[in-house]
């Protein structure tokens, strides 16, 4: 994905800046993914583990990122509190 695109992207939502997703961050949502217990905004498990993905500032919301193109929707979103060895920052 293009940094630039970064810029300006937006937490639909709460429109809180993003980053990108460090390397222990992606792991933990993806345990989390593989042993069932993480959900999405809409309620169910996420289709597949996460190539990439892009979090919010405040480190509470995780968009996944699919063939470089960000997926901004909230029902797609992952809220990290349900993650119970998120690093936090």
């Amino acid at each position: 994905m293009d940094k630039r695109l970064l810029d300006i992207l937006c937490c639909p939502v709460t429109k809180s800046p993003l980053r990108f997703l460090a390397d222990a961050e992606l792991a933990s949502v993806n345990r989390a993914i593989a042993a069932g217990t993480a959900r999405n905004g809409a309620g169910m498990p996420p289709a597949r583990e996460l190539p990439a993905g892009l979090i919010t500032r405040d480190s509470g919301t995780i968009y996944p990122i699919e063939d470089d193109i960000p997926v901004m929707l909230a029902e797609e979103a992952i809220a990290t509190s349900q993650l119970a060895d998120f690093p936090r920052r």
